[in-house]
């Protein structure tokens, strides 16, 4: 049951994600997609860049922020993930990318809070 309500409040981070990033200028072009090295939560487009999304949801910020769990695995995983998506269209090394995290704090009864990060990390594929 723990699980179920973990991927729920995920997937409905990740929608309020989608919608906070159209309302910001992006362009979806997919969510929850999924290949050998992982899933990436939001792939969008920002002018001429892609922006490969990671979204973390926590119901509160006790142990600080969402965007605390992106750790440098969790990089390496969405780079690697990103990479063989780039490779996959034809576009790796000649499409510029970024990678942003969208942190969601959203308690029960309470609108959630939206922490947008920019640029979050490089990739750490070479």
């Amino acid at each position: 049951m723990r699980q179920w309500l973990s991927r729920w409040l995920g997937d409905r981070g990740e929608r309020r994600a989608a919608r906070f990033l159209r309302k910001q200028g992006l362009k979806i072009v997919a969510r929850q997609y999924r290949n050998r090295f992982g899933e990436i939560d939001i792939i969008a487009r920002d002018a001429d860049r892609l922006v490969f999304v990671e979204v973390k949801t926590w119901r509160a910020a006790e142990g600080g922020s969402p965007s605390d769990a992106v750790d440098l695995d969790k990089q390496r995983r969405l780079s690697r993930s990103a990479a063989a998506y780039l490779k996959r269209r034809g576009l790796y090394g000649r499409q510029p990318v970024r990678f942003d995290v969208v942190g969601i704090v959203w308690p029960d009864d309470a609108e959630p809070t939206i922490t947008w990060y920019r640029n979050a990390f490089e990739s750490t594929v070479a």
